[in-house]
């Protein structure tokens, strides 16, 4: 299949194409490149020109390029430009002019990639659907979406992120959804913002992007619901608020070992969905997915039949069985919203021992001691029975817990690696939460090749 020819892609980009190449797909990774690939060499961490060579040699079509790099034949096929950003955003929203069909765009503090995994679940049965691979949401991973977007596209699903205030829109406008949904607001990313409210207008810039007629997706019970109805009033869209308030709101939800399983009325009509992960929070992104949906044009039972499909990424929620215990592994990013849904949907796994691993959470602002401290007054802490914990800022979580309930505190995940065999025991019940960096997800793979549930020692290093 043809994704770009030489000429198009010069057109796209006003730039300069070497060689009567088509692409079939676009890379920005030597290592997971195939052939027939455009190689895109962004400069990142390091200068994608340094691996032009290397990706023409694994066969790559073409190289997008602002200059021919050392080692590379003058007459190689090269999409040369001023900028290769700006190159890719403009091979991004080329693709994107080309598409007919209709796209979805997804935002928020928590459940961008899984909602955006839900929403293609939900749509598989029911066209060609094109998606964010992982969670590319940002600068670059936003173009590079849309420049994979093959023509013929009936729904994409895209998801959109931020780390600091003024992302949000560009994306939005080189996205141009036909609806825009926003998860939920939360205490994310605070470094870079005065509070919460900052963060709800950020959010919010999504709907800057939507096409005429296009529908806002925003949940209904924040107290910065306001904020975001602000937002999309001023761009004219059509607004459906999800959530116990909203016009898609969920009726019933029950979440057992198998799952969670949903009833909820959208728009008037009442639709079932089963979600193959636990947690409440699934179930009410679901909602505003199957509300998104409708408004995409998709057929609303369909979808919730879909939605059975979806499974979560490993670390995004996932349950499973590891020797004796029940393993609940959210460990690929954590804040104070997303920690509070993982404790709430461990109180549903059934009975058993509750023991829970945290590692440090990240770019919470000047208040993250205290954001750490509090974890361990909160309510659904009470039934929990054992905390490890690793990383400065869980210290002083843990030194908060009565002495019954601290089980291992090190500095970095690696000690409580070393201590696999120590941390679970037959019949428990284990969730492990942390920020990527913490490197808590290192934990999960440990208990994995454990093998080990014995009774855990008390003590700390």
């Amino acid at each position: 299949m043809s994704l770009w020819t030489a000429a198009d892609a010069a057109a796209a980009t006003r730039g300069r194409a070497q060689g009567d190449w088509v692409a079939r797909g676009v890379s920005i990774d030597t290592r997971t490149i195939q052939p027939g690939d455009l190689f895109v060499a962004l400069q990142a961490a390091r200068d994608g020109h340094d691996f032009v060579a290397q990706a023409l040699e694994k066969g790559a079509a073409a190289a997008l390029v602002s200059r021919i790099p050392e080692g590379v034949s003058p007459s190689a096929p090269l999409l040369i430009v001023d900028d290769v950003l700006s190159g890719l955003e403009a091979l991004g929203r080329a693709g994107r002019a080309r598409v007919t069909g209709r796209v979805l765009a997804i935002t928020g503090s928590v459940g961008k990639t899984s909602t955006k995994d839900m929403a293609v679940a939900a749509l598989s049965a029911q066209g060609r659907v094109h998606a964010a691979e992982a969670s590319l949401n940002n600068h670059w991973g936003v173009p590079l979406t849309l420049a994979r977007m093959p023509a013929h596209t009936d729904y994409a699903v895209l998801e959109i992120g931020m780390n600091h205030p003024g992302e949000i829109e560009p994306l939005a406008r080189m996205a141009r959804p036909h609806v825009a949904m926003i998860t939920t607001v939360a205490a994310v990313h605070l470094e870079a913002f005065d509070d919460v409210a900052g963060i709800a207008r950020e959010k919010a810039a999504i709907f800057a992007g939507l096409e005429p007629m296009g529908a806002a997706i925003l949940p209904e019970d924040l107290d910065v619901t306001p904020i975001l109805r602000e937002g999309a009033d001023q761009v004219g869209a059509i607004v459906l608020g999800f959530g116990e308030a909203g016009a898609a709101r969920p009726l019933k939800v029950s979440v057992d070992g198998d799952g969670t399983h949903l009833t909820a009325r959208i728009l008037g009509d009442t639709v079932q969905a089963d979600l193959a992960s636990a947690g409440e929070h699934f179930a009410m992104n679901a909602v505003g997915v199957l509300a998104a949906l409708q408004k995409l044009g998709a057929d609303l039972k369909a979808s919730a039949r879909g939605l059975g499909r979806w499974r979560p990424y490993q670390g995004r929620g996932a349950v499973e069985h590891v020797g004796g215990i029940t393993l609940l592994d959210d460990s690929y990013n954590a804040n104070p919203t997303s920690l509070a849904a993982g404790l709430a949907t461990m109180e549903r796994l059934g009975p058993g021992r509750r023991v829970v691993i945290l590692g440090d959470m990240l770019e919470l602002g000047p208040d993250e001691i205290q954001l750490h401290r509090q974890i361990a007054d909160w309510p659904v802490m009470q039934d929990v029975a054992l905390v490890h914990a690793c990383g400065p800022r869980m210290r002083h979580m843990f030194d908060a817990l009565p002495a019954n309930k601290q089980g291992i505190w090190a500095e970095t995940a690696d000690t409580l690696c070393a201590r696999a065999g120590e941390l679970a025991r037959d019949g428990d019940i284990v969730f492990v939460k942390g920020s990527k960096f913490s490197r808590v997800a290192s934990v999960v793979d440990a208990l994995r090749k454990s093998g080990q549930t014995p009774t855990p020692e008390r003590g700390e290093e």
